[in-house]
């Protein structure tokens, strides 16, 4: 597998290619993109008139970026140009989040993580839970056959979901791609969909081309993603040029989802009603497998390494980029006080059931894992099926009006 300077090089090489450029025009292109890793751009005016004011900011970012860190940093550039202006420009934009403390930065091609290093280190230590970058190893683990007690009680568990996202090794993310990578995105993730075979066949929607009925028919299953509109994601480009290049995938059973181009390359996502959490892991990593054969069939790959896992957009996704979930009625405990503190225990967390945006209300959540980075897939889901089955015995003791218990903390580093 050629590295990813050549895959760089290649990529938009062959898209010049395609449309007649000639080698002059190419070069030029290549140069504009500053392929040359950790290249340096001087500003016209010094670091410290260009820092941002970051006074009243309560992300992960604005702790970490001090004036002597952005003085050393605002000059690089990625292979792609990404600067990290670009970068921090989400966390500047948004002060905070009403439910979650925030990343406030994001990466716009694989060697963000290396040429900013000195800011996304720290960040990510903070958001997962000690985990560094700088001296531990991340670890892959699908094989579903580990998972244990994967059926919840369905009174309760109204539906049962794992996704996660990957990335095209070569081609800049969201924030950062041109409408041919995103096209290209588009092209390679398609070609290897229609490989896939029995459960897992199904068809692809674009979002520019599909039909006014096919449209209202993925309204109504709950699949389609529309143009973002949360400034942490409009701040950070994702938004750009909607809807060319989006769209969605689904098998025929439509229990297993691939969103291509929204906040990263692809979002996948097994799911299903009732509480099979077992079943829907199953299918999760079973299509994870195929997909990643027909990609590298293909000549292309994931962006993956040992310190960060698989490589997305957000440093919150990195390493398994795994959140299982489900939607549980909980009208007992959600109003008892420990409630808070036994999902930060638990290593858990609770969104409205309408997504990252929604706040919690009522008495059904969507209740995931907090963590990513640094455990295995089948660590993560384990700990999501042993925390909702301790929740949901939490909530049948009170309805028998018997006492619970705040469950000691999980620590995973230290």
């Amino acid at each position: 597998m050629a590295g990813v300077f050549s895959r760089i090089l290649s990529s938009r090489t062959n898209i010049m290619s395609v449309i007649g450029v000639g080698a002059v025009a190419t070069g030029l292109l290549l140069n504009q993109y500053h392929v040359n890793a950790g290249c340096e751009v001087k500003k016209l005016y010094p670091a410290s008139a260009e820092y941002p004011n970051m006074r009243n900011h309560q992300n992960c970012m604005a702790t970490h970026l001090t004036p002597a860190m952005y003085a050393k940093l605002c000059h690089r550039r990625t292979p792609n140009g990404y600067s990290l202006d670009q970068a921090i420009q989400t966390g500047v934009d948004n002060p905070g989040h009403p439910f979650i403390k925030t990343v406030g930065c994001v990466a716009g091609d694989e060697e963000s993580y290396e040429v900013f290093a000195d800011l996304f280190d720290p960040v990510i230590k903070e958001r997962h839970n000690g985990y560094d970058p700088c001296t531990m190893t991340h670890t892959t683990d699908l094989d579903a056959s580990k998972i244990r007690s994967g059926q919840f009680d369905e009174r309760y568990v109204l539906s049962s979901r794992v996704r996660t996202g990957r990335s095209i090794r070569g081609l800049s993310l969201p924030p950062a791609c041109t409408r041919a990578e995103r096209r290209e995105v588009e092209r390679v993730v398609v070609d290897a969909l229609n490989g896939l075979k029995g459960d897992l066949a199904g068809q692809y929607y674009s979002l520019t081309t599909m039909t006014e009925k096919e449209q209202q028919q993925l309204i109504d299953d709950h699949f389609l993603f529309d143009k973002p509109v949360s400034p942490l994601l409009t701040c950070a480009g994702m938004a750009r040029d909607w809807p060319d290049a989006r769209g969605i995938w689904h098998n025929h059973d439509k229990t297993f989802l691939i969103w291509i181009n929204e906040e990263d390359h692809t979002r996948v996502i097994s799911m299903e009603k009732g509480g099979n959490m077992k079943r829907v892991f199953e299918r999760f990593c079973q299509g994870l497998a195929e997909v990643e054969r027909l990609i590298k069939e293909r000549g292309w790959e994931f962006m993956w390494n040992k310190r960060l896992g698989y490589i997305l957009t957000c440093p919150s996704n990195l390493g398994t980029g795994l959140r299982a979930g489900v939607h549980v009625t909980l009208p007992h405990l959600s109003k008892d006080p420990r409630f808070n503190q036994i999902l930060a225990n638990l290593r858990l967390q609770k969104r409205g059931t309408g997504g990252v945006d929604s706040a919690t209300t009522g008495t059904t959540f969507d209740i995931s894992n907090l963590d990513r980075l640094g455990r295995s897939e089948v660590q993560l889901v384990q700990s999501v099926i042993d925390g909702v089955n301790y929740l949901i015995e939490c909530e049948k003791r009170l309805e028998r009006g018997q006492n619970i218990t705040i469950p000691t903390p999980i620590v995973h580093f230290k």
